[in-house]
Protein backbone atom coordinates (compact mmCIF):
# COMPACT_ATOMS: atom_id res chain seq x y z
CA UNK A 1 0.00 0.00 0.00
CA UNK A 2 2.88 2.32 0.72
CA UNK A 3 4.92 1.75 -2.47
CA UNK A 4 5.60 4.98 -4.37
CA UNK A 5 7.15 5.40 -7.87
CA UNK A 6 10.50 7.22 -8.05
CA UNK A 7 8.93 10.13 -9.95
CA UNK A 8 6.37 10.65 -7.21
CA UNK A 9 9.10 10.43 -4.58
CA UNK A 10 11.04 13.21 -6.33
CA UNK A 11 7.93 15.39 -6.42
CA UNK A 12 7.17 14.68 -2.76
CA UNK A 13 10.76 15.44 -1.75
CA UNK A 14 10.62 18.78 -3.59
CA UNK A 15 7.32 19.58 -1.87
CA UNK A 16 8.82 18.79 1.53
CA UNK A 17 11.85 21.00 0.85
CA UNK A 18 9.71 23.95 -0.26
CA UNK A 19 7.28 23.42 2.61
CA UNK A 20 10.17 23.26 5.08
CA UNK A 21 11.65 26.54 3.84
CA UNK A 22 8.29 28.34 3.98
CA UNK A 23 7.58 26.90 7.43
CA UNK A 24 10.93 28.10 8.80
CA UNK A 25 10.49 31.59 7.40
CA UNK A 26 6.98 31.87 8.85
CA UNK A 27 8.16 30.63 12.24
CA UNK A 28 10.91 33.22 12.44
CA UNK A 29 8.98 36.06 10.82
CA UNK A 30 5.68 35.80 12.68
CA UNK A 31 6.45 33.56 15.69
CA UNK A 32 4.09 30.86 14.40
CA UNK A 33 4.77 27.18 13.94
CA UNK A 34 3.83 27.06 10.28
CA UNK A 35 1.15 24.38 10.68
CA UNK A 36 -0.99 26.13 8.05
CA UNK A 37 1.73 25.21 5.55
CA UNK A 38 2.86 21.87 6.96
CA UNK A 39 -0.55 20.19 7.26
CA UNK A 40 -1.65 20.56 3.61
CA UNK A 41 1.80 19.50 2.33
CA UNK A 42 1.78 16.41 4.54
CA UNK A 43 -1.82 15.64 3.57
CA UNK A 44 -0.82 15.28 -0.09
CA UNK A 45 2.26 13.26 0.84
CA UNK A 46 0.28 10.80 2.93
CA UNK A 47 -2.49 10.63 0.30
CA UNK A 48 0.00 9.55 -2.37
CA UNK A 49 1.57 7.08 0.06
CA UNK A 50 -1.86 5.50 0.51
CA UNK A 51 -2.45 6.31 4.18
CA UNK A 52 -6.12 5.54 4.96
CA UNK A 53 -8.48 8.52 5.00
CA UNK A 54 -9.72 7.76 8.51
CA UNK A 55 -6.31 8.43 10.07
CA UNK A 56 -4.70 10.72 7.49
CA UNK A 57 -5.68 14.09 8.97
CA UNK A 58 -4.72 13.05 12.50
CA UNK A 59 -1.35 11.89 11.18
CA UNK A 60 -0.86 15.27 9.48
CA UNK A 61 -1.66 17.20 12.66
CA UNK A 62 0.54 15.03 14.89
CA UNK A 63 3.47 15.14 12.48
CA UNK A 64 3.01 18.89 12.02
CA UNK A 65 3.31 19.43 15.77
CA UNK A 66 6.46 17.28 15.86
CA UNK A 67 8.03 19.28 13.01
CA UNK A 68 7.20 22.53 14.81
CA UNK A 69 9.23 21.52 17.92
CA UNK A 70 12.77 22.24 16.61
CA UNK A 71 11.51 25.09 14.41
CA UNK A 72 9.89 26.87 17.35
CA UNK A 73 12.95 26.35 19.55
CA UNK A 74 15.28 27.93 16.99
CA UNK A 75 12.82 30.73 16.31
CA UNK A 76 12.45 31.50 20.04
CA UNK A 77 16.20 31.47 20.63
CA UNK A 78 16.77 33.75 17.63
CA UNK A 79 14.20 36.27 18.88
CA UNK A 80 15.53 36.11 22.43
CA UNK A 81 19.03 36.87 21.16
CA UNK A 82 17.66 40.11 19.71
CA UNK A 83 16.62 41.38 23.15
CA UNK A 84 14.98 40.49 26.46
CA UNK A 85 11.63 38.73 26.15
CA UNK A 86 9.07 38.61 29.04
CA UNK A 87 9.44 34.86 29.64
CA UNK A 88 7.21 35.16 32.73
CA UNK A 89 4.30 35.24 30.27
CA UNK A 90 5.26 31.73 29.17
CA UNK A 91 5.28 30.55 32.77
CA UNK A 92 1.75 31.87 33.30
CA UNK A 93 0.46 30.35 30.06
CA UNK A 94 2.12 26.93 30.40
CA UNK A 95 -0.50 25.16 32.56
CA UNK A 96 -3.68 26.34 30.78
CA UNK A 97 -2.07 25.69 27.39
CA UNK A 98 -1.19 22.10 28.32
CA UNK A 99 -4.68 21.42 29.66
CA UNK A 100 -6.33 22.92 26.58
CA UNK A 101 -4.17 20.98 24.11
CA UNK A 102 -5.40 17.72 25.62
CA UNK A 103 -9.03 18.87 25.43
CA UNK A 104 -8.56 20.17 21.87
CA UNK A 105 -7.15 16.86 20.68
CA UNK A 106 -10.11 15.04 22.22
CA UNK A 107 -12.60 17.42 20.57
CA UNK A 108 -10.93 16.91 17.20
CA UNK A 109 -11.72 13.21 17.40
CA UNK A 110 -15.49 13.75 17.80
CA UNK A 111 -16.49 17.06 16.19
CA UNK A 112 -16.79 17.42 12.38
CA UNK A 113 -13.74 18.92 10.71
CA UNK A 114 -15.80 21.57 8.90
CA UNK A 115 -16.75 23.15 12.23
CA UNK A 116 -13.12 23.57 13.23
CA UNK A 117 -12.16 24.88 9.77
CA UNK A 118 -14.97 27.45 9.74
CA UNK A 119 -14.19 28.70 13.25
CA UNK A 120 -10.49 28.96 12.47
CA UNK A 121 -11.12 30.79 9.20
CA UNK A 122 -13.40 33.37 10.82
CA UNK A 123 -11.06 33.95 13.74
CA UNK A 124 -7.95 34.37 11.62
CA UNK A 125 -9.79 36.72 9.26
CA UNK A 126 -10.76 38.96 12.20
CA UNK A 127 -7.17 39.00 13.42
CA UNK A 128 -5.96 39.86 9.92
CA UNK A 129 -8.37 42.78 9.60
CA UNK A 130 -7.17 44.20 12.89
CA UNK A 131 -3.55 43.94 11.76
CA UNK A 132 -4.29 45.62 8.44
CA UNK A 133 -6.32 48.47 9.95
CA UNK A 134 -3.74 49.52 12.51
CA UNK A 135 -2.30 48.49 15.84
CA UNK A 136 -4.46 50.85 17.94
CA UNK A 137 -7.75 49.47 16.64
CA UNK A 138 -9.44 47.70 19.52
CA UNK A 139 -6.60 48.21 22.01
CA UNK A 140 -7.63 46.72 25.37
CA UNK A 141 -4.90 48.16 27.55
CA UNK A 142 -1.34 49.36 27.84
CA UNK A 143 -0.14 46.43 29.97
CA UNK A 144 -0.89 42.73 30.28
CA UNK A 145 -4.03 41.77 32.28
CA UNK A 146 -4.15 39.78 35.52
CA UNK A 147 -3.53 36.06 35.88
CA UNK A 148 -7.20 34.90 35.36
CA UNK A 149 -7.45 36.68 32.00
CA UNK A 150 -3.99 35.45 31.00
CA UNK A 151 -5.03 31.90 31.87
CA UNK A 152 -8.08 32.30 29.65
CA UNK A 153 -5.96 33.49 26.74
CA UNK A 154 -3.56 30.59 27.24
CA UNK A 155 -6.45 28.12 27.33
CA UNK A 156 -7.95 29.43 24.07
CA UNK A 157 -4.52 29.34 22.42
CA UNK A 158 -3.92 25.74 23.47
CA UNK A 159 -7.42 24.64 22.47
CA UNK A 160 -7.07 26.00 18.94
CA UNK A 161 -3.61 24.50 18.55
CA UNK A 162 -4.66 21.09 19.82
CA UNK A 163 -7.35 20.91 17.15
CA UNK A 164 -5.54 22.46 14.18
CA UNK A 165 -1.95 21.30 14.70
CA UNK A 166 -0.54 24.84 14.74
CA UNK A 167 1.92 26.54 17.05
CA UNK A 168 -0.61 29.00 18.49
CA UNK A 169 1.29 32.07 17.30
CA UNK A 170 -1.67 33.76 15.62
CA UNK A 171 -3.75 33.97 18.81
CA UNK A 172 -0.93 34.66 21.26
CA UNK A 173 0.58 37.40 19.09
CA UNK A 174 -2.76 39.17 18.76
CA UNK A 175 -3.52 38.86 22.49
CA UNK A 176 -0.18 40.36 23.48
CA UNK A 177 -0.59 43.23 21.03
CA UNK A 178 -4.10 43.98 22.30
CA UNK A 179 -2.49 44.74 25.66
CA UNK A 180 0.20 47.04 24.32
CA UNK A 181 3.03 44.59 23.67
CA UNK A 182 5.20 45.67 20.71
CA UNK A 183 4.81 43.29 17.78
CA UNK A 184 8.48 42.27 17.71
CA UNK A 185 8.27 41.23 21.38
CA UNK A 186 4.88 39.54 20.83
CA UNK A 187 6.28 37.50 17.95
CA UNK A 188 9.21 36.36 20.07
CA UNK A 189 7.02 35.30 23.00
CA UNK A 190 4.69 33.50 20.58
CA UNK A 191 7.63 31.47 19.33
CA UNK A 192 8.10 30.32 22.94
CA UNK A 193 4.41 29.42 23.09
CA UNK A 194 5.01 27.27 20.02
CA UNK A 195 7.70 25.34 21.90
CA UNK A 196 5.27 24.40 24.69
CA UNK A 197 2.38 23.58 22.37
CA UNK A 198 4.35 21.52 19.86
CA UNK A 199 6.19 19.48 22.51
CA UNK A 200 3.09 18.56 24.51
CA UNK A 201 0.97 18.10 21.39
CA UNK A 202 3.48 15.73 19.80
CA UNK A 203 3.49 13.50 22.86
CA UNK A 204 -0.31 13.54 23.02
CA UNK A 205 -0.83 12.64 19.36
CA UNK A 206 1.83 9.92 19.49
CA UNK A 207 0.03 8.26 22.40
CA UNK A 208 -3.46 8.83 20.96
CA UNK A 209 -2.56 7.07 17.71
CA UNK A 210 -1.09 3.92 19.21
CA UNK A 211 -4.42 2.00 18.96
CA UNK A 212 -4.41 2.76 15.19
CA UNK A 213 -0.76 1.80 14.68
CA UNK A 214 -1.60 -0.89 12.11
CA UNK A 215 -2.98 1.77 9.74
CA UNK A 216 0.05 4.04 9.96
CA UNK A 217 2.84 4.21 7.38
CA UNK A 218 6.22 2.69 8.25
CA UNK A 219 8.35 4.46 10.87
CA UNK A 220 5.45 6.10 12.67
CA UNK A 221 4.73 6.38 16.38
CA UNK A 222 1.00 6.79 16.78
CA UNK A 223 -0.09 9.87 14.83
CA UNK A 224 3.51 11.06 14.32
CA UNK A 225 5.41 10.13 11.15
CA UNK A 226 9.14 9.98 11.81
CA UNK A 227 9.79 10.16 8.05
CA UNK A 228 7.94 13.46 7.74
CA UNK A 229 9.67 14.73 10.86
CA UNK A 230 13.18 13.80 9.71
CA UNK A 231 12.72 15.23 6.21
CA UNK A 232 11.01 18.55 6.99
CA UNK A 233 12.09 19.52 10.52
CA UNK A 234 15.82 20.14 9.82
CA UNK A 235 15.01 22.39 6.86
CA UNK A 236 12.43 24.49 8.67
CA UNK A 237 14.60 24.76 11.80
CA UNK A 238 17.61 25.89 9.75
CA UNK A 239 15.60 28.61 8.00
CA UNK A 240 13.81 29.97 11.12
CA UNK A 241 16.63 32.32 12.24
CA UNK A 242 16.56 34.02 8.83
CA UNK A 243 12.86 34.71 9.30
CA UNK A 244 13.56 36.19 12.74
CA UNK A 245 16.30 38.38 11.26
CA UNK A 246 13.88 39.57 8.59
CA UNK A 247 11.23 40.36 11.24
CA UNK A 248 13.62 42.66 13.11
CA UNK A 249 14.64 44.41 9.90
CA UNK A 250 11.03 45.40 9.12
CA UNK A 251 9.21 48.34 10.63
CA UNK A 252 6.39 47.66 13.09
CA UNK A 253 3.75 48.67 10.53
CA UNK A 254 5.25 46.64 7.70
CA UNK A 255 5.36 43.57 9.93
CA UNK A 256 1.71 44.07 10.90
CA UNK A 257 0.66 44.35 7.26
CA UNK A 258 2.64 41.25 6.27
CA UNK A 259 1.14 39.31 9.18
CA UNK A 260 -2.37 40.43 8.25
CA UNK A 261 -1.97 39.39 4.60
CA UNK A 262 -0.63 36.01 5.66
CA UNK A 263 -3.58 35.41 7.99
CA UNK A 264 -6.08 36.36 5.28
CA UNK A 265 -4.46 33.79 2.99
CA UNK A 266 -4.75 31.13 5.71
CA UNK A 267 -8.42 31.98 6.31
CA UNK A 268 -9.14 31.82 2.57
CA UNK A 269 -7.49 28.40 2.34
CA UNK A 270 -9.74 26.97 5.03
CA UNK A 271 -12.88 28.52 3.56
CA UNK A 272 -12.07 27.16 0.10
CA UNK A 273 -11.59 23.68 1.58
CA UNK A 274 -15.21 23.82 2.82
CA UNK A 275 -16.62 24.28 -0.70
Amino acid sequence: MFGVPLGDLATLTAGIVVGGVITGLLAGLFGIGGGAVIVPVLYEIFRILGVPEEVRMQLCVGTSLAIIVPTSIRSFMAHRAKGNLPVEVLRIWAVPIIIAIAIGAALAAFMPSWAFKLTFAIFTALIALRMLFGSKLGQLGEQLPGRPTMWGIGFITGLQSGVMGTGGGSISTLALMLYGTPIHVAVGVSAGVGVIISTVGTIGYALAGLPQQALMPPLSIGYVSLIGLVLMAPISAAVAPYGARLAHSLSKRHLEIAFGIFLLAVAARFLISLL
